[in-house]
């Protein structure tokens, strides 16, 4: 009887501790409870750029205890006005939008507005004055498109010639782009009158390869004595090498892109592309969860906040370790 009771006890006290445990995995269950849903849709998961932005953002929710809902647009604005509005009916906590059309995104966002839900855009706005955004976290695109003029003129500013442009006039934020590129290429041939740089083409590149390479091609036979090509981003720019290397004019046209992705990076580092005014995908999608638990928590965010480029060359292509 001596040694039986201690042991009894002894039981007890490991049943009272394992229901006590129990309790509180329940509780701490209970605490990482999600705070909400934030939906998340992107202009294309084809471009390595949206799929780090979407990623760094759903990392930064996590860590303030929401989920998200990630999903791509494909290039398609009635696909993503149909995401948003599935948003909507699952009455998420906010929406974060990268847009495949700068100007038709405003009706998804008024459904939204109605709604009540906080719209928040990453990477580039709306052209739709009447849809209301709490906020646009975005590269400095202008001030981006000035630094590739500038590059520009340090390819071609003794001598001028004749330059392409592959632009996206669906986005916003490649409009400044181009901008802020032809702003420096005009001041320049204003000071340097024996040196023009002569913008003979302005075509549409889809943000993608293919389109890019097709359009490529296509100004390569219109215009002969093409000496430089600026591309809003890499898979344009890197579009417009492929159509030059078919041809053998890669060694006699020279690109400058925008975004600096790692695929881009490395073809500067190759001498396929000259230069890359770079973004921070990363840094556009961890401050738009940023300023949306800014709004939650009741504070002022800015209507826009923007993120400078870099002008990265080959030097910076060298010297980096991620290469």
């Amino acid at each position: 009887m001596n040694l039986y009771f201690p042991f009894y006890r002894l039981c007890i006290l490991v049943l009272f501790l394992v229901a006590s445990n129990g309790c509180n995995d329940g509780e701490n269950s209970k605490d990482q409870q999600s705070n909400g849903l934030i939906g998340i849709t992107i202009m294309s998961s084809e471009n390595p750029f949206f799929n780090v932005l979407a990623n760094a953002a759903d990392q930064e929710a996590k860590k303030h205890g929401y989920e998200t809902e990630i999903l791509s647009g494909d290039n398609d604005p009635d696909k993503q006005d149909r995401q948003i509005k599935d948003f909507i009916a699952k009455k998420v906590a906010a929406i974060i939008i990268s847009p495949c059309n700068a100007h038709a995104i405003g009706a998804s966002i008024k459904s939204a507005n109605q709604a009540g839900i906080p719209v928040f855009m990453a990477d580039t706005g709306t052209t739709d004055s009447t849809a209301q955004v709490v906020s646009t976290i975005e590269t400095a695109n202008y001030e981006g498109g000035m630094q590739a003029g500038q590059a520009m003129i340090e390819l071609l500013g003794e001598e001028g010639g004749e330059v392409l442009v592959l632009d996206f006039k669906q986005a916003e934020s490649c409009l400044k782009r181009v901008a802020g590129f032809k702003k420096v290429i005009a001041d320049h041939n204003v000071s340097s009158p024996d040196a023009q740089i002569q913008i003979v083409s302005e075509l549409a590149s889809g943000g993608r390869r293919d389109v890019a390479n097709q359009s490529t091609s296509d100004a390569l036979q219109a215009h002969p004595n093409l000496k430089a090509i600026f591309a809003i981003n890499d898979p344009a720019a890197l579009g417009a090498y492929a159509a030059m290397e078919k041809v053998g004019k890669q060694n006699d046209i020279k690109i400058i892109g925008f975004d600096g992705m790692p695929e881009g990076k490395t073809a500067i580092k190759e001498g396929k592309i000259y230069a890359d005014p770079i973004q921070f995908p990363e840094k556009i999608g961890e401050m738009t969860v940023q300023a949306i638990m800014r709004y939650f928590d009741g504070e002022e965010v800015e209507s826009r906040i923007q993120i400078p480029t870099y002008l990265y060359k080959k030097a910076d292509a060298e010297a980096d370790p991620a290469l």
